[in-house]
C-alpha cells in the first residue's frame, strides 16, 4: 500500500512539474521579444526550477516514498527532463502563439 501511494505522489509531482514547465514556456514566449530567447530559457531556467523542487518534494516531503526506480539519474529524468520537454510541446502546439492576441494601447 505504502508503494502505491508513493507511486501515486511521483506522478502527481510529474503532473505538477509538467504544468510549471508549461506555464514557465509560455511566460518566456511572452515576455521575450526575440526569437530564440525563448527557447534559451526554457532549456536552462526552468530545468534548475524543476530540479530544485524535485530535491524539495522528493527530499524534505518524501514524495514518492517506498518507490524504487532504479537509479537517481532515472528520478532526474522522470522529474525534471520528462516535464521540461512536455510543457514546452504542450505550449508550443496547443495554446496558440502570442503573435496571435491583440493587446490594447499603453498610454
Amino acid at each position: 500500500m505504502l508503494a502505491f501511494v508513493g507511486f501515486a505522489t511521483l506522478i502527481g509531482l510529474l503532473a505538477f512539474h509538467t504544468l510549471v514547465a508549461g506555464v514557465a514556456t509560455r511566460f518566456f514566449r511572452l515576455r521575450l521579444a526575440t526569437s530564440w530567447g525563448w527557447v534559451l530559457y526554457t532549456i536552462v531556467l526552468t530545468p534548475m526550477v524543476l530540479f530544485v523542487s524535485t530535491l524539495v518534494f522528493t527530499g524534505f516531503l518524501g514524495v514518492g516514498a517506498g518507490v524504487d526506480l532504479g537509479s537517481p539519474t532515472i528520478v532526474v529524468g522522470a522529474l525534471v527532463g520528462l516535464p521540461v520537454v512536455l510543457g514546452a510541446v504542450i505550449d508550443y502546439l496547443y495554446v496558440p502563439p502570442p503573435e496571435e492576441y491583440e493587446l490594447p494601447d499603453t498610454q
